[in-house]
C-alpha cells in the first residue's frame, strides 16, 4: 500500500477503524517509522509478528499516550520514575514489571512489558483513541529501519491496512533500559546515551 499523503482527519480516522479492526498499521514517531497494531484485538499482533518476519520469542513494546496508560500496564519502581520524568515523552522504551494479571500478546517474559511515551503528536492522538499500541520498527527483520513512510512501505510489503506519511523521522531508535532487576540495566543506546541514563538515574530529587 502506498503511503498516505499527509496525516489528515481522514487518514486518521481510517487508521483508527484499522487499528479497532485488527489491523497494522504504519506511523510515523520521534525515532523511526513504526508499525502499531491494537494489542486487545484477538489475531491483531499475531499479524504485526508475520509482516515483520519478528521470531515469536522476540517482544514487541507498547506506545502510550499518557503516564495513565503507563500505570495501566506496569508498575513504577524509583529508578522508571526518574527515568520517565527526564525523558518521558522521549526516545525511550523502559521494560517494566507487568502489571499481575495483565493477558497481552507481546511476546518475551511474561512478567515484564517495554513501555515507551513517544513525543509525537500522532502517536498521542492514537493511543488516545484506541489505547496502548502494541509496535515495533516498521520493517522485515534484517532490513534497515525506515526513517520516511515510503522506505517503511517498501519494506512491508504484505496486508498493511495504512500508512500515515508525517515526513522523515529522526532515524534513532529509542534506548532501552530494564528496570526490573535490582540495577537499571541499559539494553540498548539510541536516541540517548548511557552516560545520560545514568546521569538522571544519580540526579538528586
Amino acid at each position: 500500500m502506498a503511503p498516505t499523503p499527509g496525516i489528515t482527519d481522514e487518514a486518521v480516522e481510517r487508521a483508527v477503524v484499522a487499528l479497532r479492526s485488527g489491523g497494522a498499521v504504519v506511523l510515523p514517531t520521534d525515532t523511526v517509522y513504526g508499525l502499531a497494531a491494537l494489542p486487545t484485538v484477538d489475531g491483531a499482533v499475531d499479524r504485526l509478528y508475520a509482516l515483520k518476519g519478528r521470531p515469536a520469542d522476540m517482544p514487541v513494546a507498547v506506545l502510550v499516550a499518557d503516564v495513565e496508560q503507563v500505570r495501566a500496564l506496569a508498575d513504577l519502581p524509583d529508578p522508571a520514575r526518574r527515568l520517565a520524568g527526564a525523558f518521558w515523552p522521549g526516545p525511550l522504551t523502559l521494560v517494566l514489571p507487568r502489571r499481575p494479571g495483565l493477558d497481552l500478546p507481546l511476546g518475551g517474559a511474561a512478567a515484564t512489558i517495554g513501555v515507551r511515551w513517544p513525543d509525537h503528536p500522532l502517536v498521542a492522538r492514537l493511543a488516545t483513541a484506541v489505547g496502548p499500541l502494541a509496535t515495533t520498527s516498521a520493517n522485515r527483520t534484517g532490513r534497515p529501519t525506515p526513517v520516511t513512510a515510503g522506505e517503511a512501505a517498501a519494506s512491508l510489503t504484505g496486508d498493511v491496512a495504512a500508512v500515515l506519511d508525517g515526513g522523515p523521522c529522526a532515524g534513532t531508535a529509542s534506548t532501552v533500559v530494564d528496570v526490573t532487576g535490582p540495577e537499571p540495566v541499559v539494553l540498548r543506546e539510541g536516541g540517548l546515551v548511557e552516560a545520560q541514563v545514568r546521569a538522571a538515574l544519580a540526579a538528586r530529587r
